[in-house]
């Protein structure tokens, strides 16, 4: 175990659980992961060894025992009729039978359906009623001449999901993590591995978890396929369900008019719509404007009656194209249905997660780590929705005054939902509160701006907020800063601005690509690029500076590792291409010698000088003896140092042995971590 497993062991003792056991008891059980996380809580919530292996064995022996796979059971129906009471894990669901005045369990898997309940189960458990709840459950057969009666006894039932826990303890447990550390455990309890992530992409991942903490919090999630955004919401946690966006019915959803039947919001912390992008797809007009009135007022109405609840609404789906193509031609709602479709709909909703900025999910992303059992997590969120922290800012900053009612209910429940999932404790630094308000406001600016491309009655807003001193800082999204061409203009002018273009010339314009380029006019600039940001190249953004050199000494104490040294290989390729045919260019490398592996770097760098040299670059390299050098930057001799804070490491991790993606053939595609750079005549 590395120091924040340990840690996370000490402080949280038997509530968590080593992250990679899951696939190892799973199977092919179609199980979530909160059923056989709830079993190794039981089992394997500890850090010993031997206990753990004989807790999976444990744990693997009760699944094959009595789990009940669909084609397995009729062989489960014939044990339990053979020993007349027999333990099943299945997903249960409960129905009126009006007409016999009884309440009855359908098993999903075991194929039973009219199974007796009392009422007193049902009034224990009422989220039997809507959607079904996985239980373990104690069976009985007892045959009847009765043809009327069912053979069948539920004699005892218990929901999978943890009966009671001490949240004192998880807040006072709490303290003891640095916000670092804290938000690693948490990532690592979703199941995937924190290295693999930059800070701006766990908190996209704990933005998904603010529907289970927050009442009537309203979330949107569009992006490729692959992501995960789903999994959350059907894997994660027995508060929230997860159903297609086509089953949805407004009896099923809100309320049943002839029975009085209350549907999935009356019982659910969190519904999500799964697949819910889809021009073609077919919606009822009544459920979106039903809809729209509970997002926005968290009621509803049962003829002359309304009602409250509480619960969540998050809307996930897939995009066909690009983020420019998008911005282009259309906007970033583009691919929902026709009814959904509408300004007055999207306007509810609080925060619109970036998905085309959240990785493809690949194997080395899961996380061997320990975690919280996710049980245990879903009953700490479902408390925090007793809380709000929505005015934690308010100490040292305030919200722009263009910000309308709306726009700040939308950021100050995401703020709320953040600072509740990070420090339940309340205790958060100035920046760190000012880092969650930024990333609040974004969520909330991405919603606004496209409802502006798409209903011209909605004003410009400056998304902005005041420090103490009453100074406006200015948010930005991401896409803003990458498409500013394409952002910033509505679909109605662009087609004006080519009739306009149409109409002043005869003739058509000359093909950019025919255009000789003029070389750009070098400055002394300082640049800041975000966490995940795309569109950048050493080619576009060091090669203008390379250009006309004919010795570079780059410093960088980290080309070491594998992906280090392909960075510098990429750093070679600009420098190759700034440089004519029949030129030379002398590259020296100062850094530091592999503490481990220092034979292998010798090897490489001989390599690479081997593999340069036949393209005119004499590659040169020292290792520094003193082991002191901190400062990465790259100096020319022809004036120019260009300071990089992180070196030429500005990229996030990808899939470096997959030829089939052009993540790892052009750095354009890539995205950045977070970086500055700064460009300095010398002379």
């Amino acid at each position: 175990m590395n120091k924040l497993d340990q840690k996370i062991n000490t402080h949280f003792l038997g509530l968590v659980v080593r992250k990679d056991l899951v696939k190892t008891v799973k199977g092919n059980a179609i199980v979530p992961s909160y059923v056989l996380e709830y079993l190794l809580g039981q089992y394997c919530a500890t850090s010993d060894e031997p206990t753990i292996q004989t807790g999976i064995e444990t744990v693997k022996e009760i699944l094959a025992r009595h789990y009940v796979h669909r084609n397995e059971a009729g062989l489960v129906r014939s044990n339990i009729k053979e020993k007349g009471r027999y333990k099943v894990i299945d997903k249960i669901s409960v129905d009126l039978n009006d007409k016999k005045d009884v309440y009855q369990a359908q098993f999903s898997n075991l194929g039973l359906k009219e199974v007796l309940v009392d009422s007193g189960t049902v009034k224990k458990h009422p989220k039997l009623l809507v959607g079904g709840v996985w239980c373990i459950a104690d069976l009985e057969y007892e045959f009847t001449e009765d043809k009327s009666a069912t053979p069948w006894i539920l004699s005892t039932l218990k929901p999978i999901q943890l009966s009671h826990f001490d949240f004192d303890g998880y807040v006072e447990a709490r303290k003891q993590f640095t916000t670092d550390e804290w938000i690693d455990l948490l990532v690592q309890s979703i199941g995937f591995n924190p290295e693999m992530f930059g800070k701006r992409s766990k908190l996209t991942q704990l933005v998904r978890l603010i529907p289970f903490c927050e009442r009537n919090y309203n979330l949107i999630e569009l992006g490729p396929k692959g992501t995960g955004k789903s999994h959350i919401y059907s894997e994660f946690s027995p508060h929230g369900i997860l159903i297609s966006g086509g089953e949805v019915t407004v009896p099923k959803l809100f309320v049943n008019n002839s029975s009085g039947k209350i549907g999935l919001v009356g019982y659910w912390d969190c519904v999500a719509f799964d697949e819910f992008a889809g021009k073609q797809k077919r919606v009822d007009k009544a459920l979106v404007d039903i809809m729209k009135n509970y997002m926005a007022n968290k009621s509803f109405s049962r003829g002359v009656e309304t009602l409250g609840a509480e619960a969540s609404m998050v809307f996930v789906g897939n995009t066909q194209h690009t983020i420019p193509y998008m911005l282009k031609h259309s906007n970033l709602f583009s691919e929902l249905p026709a009814k959904f479709y509408d300004s007055a709909f999207l306007d509810r909703i609080h925060f619109y997660i970036p998905g085309w900025e959240v990785d493809i999910i690949r194997g080395e992303m899961f996380s061997s780590g320990y975690g919280f059992v996710v049980d245990y997590l879903a009953e700490v969120l479902r408390s925090l929705r007793n809380y709000d922290f929505s005015d934690r800012y308010k100490e040292y900053y305030s919200l722009s005054s263009d910000i309308s009612t709306r726009d700040r209910d939308g950021i100050n429940k995401t703020f709320s939902g953040l600072m509740k999932i990070l420090f339940p404790h309340d205790r958060a630094a100035k920046e760190e509160i000012e880092e969650l308000l930024k990333f609040a406001i974004e969520g909330r600016k991405r919603v606004k701006d496209q409802l502006m491309r798409i209903d011209s009655t909605y004003g410009n807003v400056r998304f902005s907020y005041l420090d103490a001193g009453g100074q406006a800082r200015p948010v930005t999204t991401l896409e803003e800063e990458e498409y500013p061409g394409y952002y910033h203009k509505t679909i109605a002018e662009d087609e004006d601005r080519k009739i306009v273009e149409a109409m002043q010339t005869d003739s058509p314009p000359v093909p950019s690509t025919l255009l000789a380029p003029a070389d750009p006019v070098l400055k002394e600039k300082h640049l800041t690029f975000q966490e995940n940001q795309k569109g950048l190249s050493f080619d576009t953004l060091l090669g203008p500076y390379l250009k006309g050199a004919t010795t570079i000494t780059v410093t960088d104490p980290y080309i070491r590792l594998f992906y280090q040294m392909r960075n510098f290989m990429e750093f070679l390729e600009t420098v190759v291409k700034n440089k004519a045919p029949d030129e030379e260019v002398s590259v020296h490398l100062v850094t530091t010698e592999d503490e481990f592996k220092g034979e292998q770097q010798r090897e490489n760098f001989e390599k690479i000088k081997e593999s340069a040299s036949a393209v005119g670059v004499n590659f040169t390299w020292e290792f520094d003896g003193t082991g002191t050098i901190h400062a990465r930057h790259i100096v020319t001799d022809h004036g120019w140092k260009i300071s990089l804070d992180r070196g030429l490491d500005i990229f996030q991790r990808y899939e470096m042995n997959d030829p089939f993606t052009f993540v790892n053939h052009l750095q354009y595609y890539r995205p950045c971590k977070a970086f500055e750079v700064t460009f300095i005549k010398c002379y």
